[in-house]
């Protein structure tokens, strides 16, 4: 859970700052939000869960 909010933390911030340097217009980044609740709801959205937590895993397991 930790890892799902910090991760919508983080594209929040970067659609925000890509809207504010005008990279994407208002419309685009609406339509973008609202794919997004509607792919949560979706019978897919444990699968993209699944794997938003196995590549986090893959990262953490990464020593430098």
């Amino acid at each position: 859970m930790a890892i799902s909010l910090s991760l919508v933390l983080l594209v929040g911030i970067i659609l925000v700052l890509m809207i504010r340097n005008g990279r994407v217009k208002w419309g685009p980044a609406l339509v973008a939000v609202l794919f997004g609740f509607l792919l949560a709801s979706s019978d897919i959205a444990p699968d993209i869960q699944d794997f938003l937590d196995s590549a986090a895993e893959a990262i953490a397991d990464i020593s430098l």
